[in-house]
């Protein structure tokens, strides 16, 4: 009988290969880009871009979704005081005038423009962007998108976390605001409370109109 060969584990990739390949092609100012807030049906759609000037943490760093509120806030405070970084929204009107699609790309390009602004000239030189998704968008940098970016690249995970933590800091002022919505809860998200929420008391200000029809057929 034949023996059966071990079937060889395959080795994750470093969650900074991205940025060493970059390096080594010249760009050694990555700036990662990711976006939080695109399916809720209230409130911004948030996009954060940072450069990590230092890619060793001691709280964890990895895509926001994999992460409790509080290691989410420890990293939040961490990745903050080692780089530059930037945050930008796109709130519910535009996003009902343009549709969500392209308000993530306009709060994608709002972030690294006001990234930019931060660098000088010869810095903007050895940028390079790394996005996470498929997303085509126009950019004054050279850029790479990655789907499952957020869990490949820690440029791109601090800008994951960046942008949850900020703009559910900005949902829990909502949840002040409208108490009766429990925006703390699910941060706008269609959740069952939510969509009873809006069926019993009718859509808030700050709800996206043009997702409030389909939450109203579900």
């Amino acid at each position: 009988m034949p023996l059966r060969s071990k079937s060889k584990k395959k080795k994750s990739s470093s969650p900074i290969s991205y940025e060493k390949k970059l390096k080594h092609q010249g760009y050694d100012l990555i700036i990662g880009l990711d976006e939080v807030g695109r399916g809720s049906l209230a409130g911004p759609v948030a996009a954060a871009a940072v450069w990590l000037k230092d890619f060793k943490f001691k709280h964890r760093v990895d895509d926001s979704k994999k992460l409790t509120p509080e290691r989410r806030a420890r990293a939040f405070s961490e990745i903050k005081s080692k780089s530059l970084y930037a945050i930008a929204l796109i709130n519910h009107r535009k996003i009902d005038q343009v549709n969500i699609h392209q308000a993530t790309i306009l709060a994608m390009q709002k972030a690294v423009a006001q990234l930019s602004r931060q660098l000088s000239a010869e810095e903007l030189k050895r940028a390079f962007v790394l996005i996470d998704g498929n997303l085509r968008i126009e950019l004054e940098l050279p850029y790479r998108s990655i789907v499952g970016g957020d869990a490949k690249s820690r440029s791109i995970s601090a800008a994951s976390i960046l942008a949850k933590v900020y703009r559910d800091q900005i949902m829990g002022i909502f949840d002040g605001l409208y108490p009766e919505y429990g925006f703390i809860r699910h941060k706008g998200y269609g959740t069952a409370l939510h969509l009873r929420a809006i069926r019993e008391k009718g859509p808030a200000a700050i709800h996206r109109k043009s997702f409030i029809e389909w939450a109203g057929k579900t």
